[in-house]
């Protein structure tokens, strides 16, 4: 860790730059941050690694997760509650979740809204109803955690809250709402007079005699620069999930699959913030991709290497990647008929490029279930227990929803899923409310604060897309004004 060691602010000869709060990273937490300590007044210098404004964001679907009783929902049509949202939260979030921020969060969950709007963000008020990782066109809200599928229907009363920027015209994993979420917002923050200086590598924080954070020590084209915060420092850029050798110690599952995420979150912020004693929190949760379009999903069923089912296959393709990765070895194949596949092919869908034709393709489950490889008479079980409960039009096992069930016909095909997950860390730095950081002591860090992936926010060991989005934006805005003050 001696590269990322505290700096004594006595040694710092001459500061190249000061303000009175200095932010790491130019994402959704930074930005949010940023227009936060702007309007409270200060004066505020943006640090970013990259050549421009953006991060993870700006490359994401653009999913917040927010609810309680937005103007979305209601203009489509579903009631909410802050208390109804919590209880959701509280049960997909994973074990260990904090009840407390969820509390936190989902009180100002409607007001979050409104700021995003205020800011600029705009979002079409229409409801995109289709099982999908995010809408193909421009629709506003739809389902993003699972809230409508077995269990969580009966946690909590469905209503979605998946929020996403409108953006004509927009490109899956190259310009979706995440731009249109983050552009506003930079515009924002410009407009208040917050400075931006790129390609800034930040290495170490800048600590005074007393243990407070008083800067930032960073490379720039080749040059160390120390940059000074009179007020505080916030920690804004990004995970660990480019980090391989923290992955391989805190979430050895996700070591060497495809990491969600942009390479430079390397954990940089919570090392850095590690050696002024910080203390962390739910370093092993990880979310998963799993990587089959949803049209495909809903419509076969999904099997383990034993040929039985293990997930309904109408909940959120998260929670299916993280129940394959680590509760059935990253095994997973889908089982799905002629009928079923073409009607899937011929779906709108914004991930065309996850339809994918099956592998194995026969005129009998059994002929399919030997094609495979399993043990004999396991499949054929598995589909004949499905159908029957298809034609009694109830899933009374895992409790898919009843517009899914059709009973598998011939001919019947099988799509190899196996090793078809990814994702991203969801563990990180411990903080307060106000999104100060912790130390291993349980006080507050003077003058250090950090919000977004590079914290432990709302999820633990479970997630719903747009949450990272969410508290990001909403635990941003509180590190830029607790900073600020």
């Amino acid at each position: 860790m001696t590269d990322v060691w505290p700096v004594p602010a006595r040694s710092i000869v001459r500061w190249d730059e000061t303000a009175d709060v200095v932010v790491v990273g130019y994402g959704i937490a930074g930005v949010s941050a940023a227009v936060e300590a702007g309007r409270a007044g200060a004066d505020v210098l943006v640090l970013e690694r990259t050549g421009g404004w953006g991060g993870a964001a700006s490359l994401a679907g653009g999913f917040i997760y927010l609810g309680g009783g937005t103007a979305i929902q209601q203009v489509c049509g579903f009631e909410d509650s802050a208390e109804n949202m919590a209880a959701y939260l509280c049960a997909a979030m994973g074990p260990g979740a904090d009840e407390t921020r969820i509390a936190d969060y989902c009180a100002g969950s409607v007001a979050h809204f409104e700021w995003l709007v205020g800011c600029g963000v705009r979002f079409k008020p229409s409801f995109y109803a289709e099982p999908g990782w995010e809408p193909p066109r421009d629709d506003g809200l739809m389902y993003t955690g699972g809230e409508n599928a077995h269990p969580f229907n009966e946690v909590a009363v469905p209503a979605p809250r998946g929020h996403v920027p409108q953006m004509d015209n927009k490109r899956t994993g190259e310009r979706g709402g995440g731009y249109m979420l983050m552009k506003p917002l930079v515009d924002t923050a410009t407009a208040l007079g917050v400075r931006a200086s790129y390609n800034m590598r930040v290495r170490n924080l800048i600590v005074a005699a007393d243990g407070r954070v008083v800067g930032v020590r960073a490379r720039q084209f080749g040059k160390t620069v120390a940059m000074r915060a009179r007020r505080g420092v916030v920690l804004a850029s990004g995970s660990f999930a480019y980090n391989d050798s923290m992955v391989t110690r805190y979430a050895p599952r996700l070591a060497g699959r495809p990491a969600a995420s942009i390479e430079e979150h390397d954990g940089v912020a919570i090392r850095m913030a590690q050696a002024v004693g910080a203390d962390l929190a739910h370093m092993d949760a990880t979310e998963v991709a799993f990587f089959a379009d949803p049209q495909l999903l809903v419509r076969g069923i999904l099997i383990n290497g034993r040929g039985q089912r293990y997930v309904a296959e109408d909940t959120y393709p998260g929670r299916i990647g993280q129940l394959t990765l680590y509760h059935q070895d990253d095994k997973a194949y889908l089982v799905i008929d002629a009928d079923a596949h073409e009607q899937a092919m011929a779906a709108r869908s914004a991930t065309p490029e996850l339809l994918r034709p099956p592998t194995w393709v026969c005129e009998s489950v059994a002929d399919l279930e030997q094609e495979i490889g399993l043990p004999i008479g396991t499949l054929q079980a598995t589909v004949a227990a499905y159908n029957q409960a298809a034609e009694a039009g109830g899933d009374t096992v895992l409790h898919k929803k009843a517009q899914w069930l059709k009973p598998i016909g011939t001919p019947v095909g099988a799509i190899d899923l196996r090793g078809s997950t990814g994702g991203f860390t969801l563990g990180g730095l411990s903080t307060t409310l106000h999104s100060q950081v912790l130390h291993v002591s349980g006080e507050p860090i003077p003058g250090l604060f950090a919000a977004g992936r590079a914290t432990s926010g709302l999820a633990a060991w479970g997630y719903a897309r747009g949450v990272s989005l969410g508290d990001g934006s909403f635990y941003g805005r509180r590190a830029g004004r607790r900073a600020a003050a």
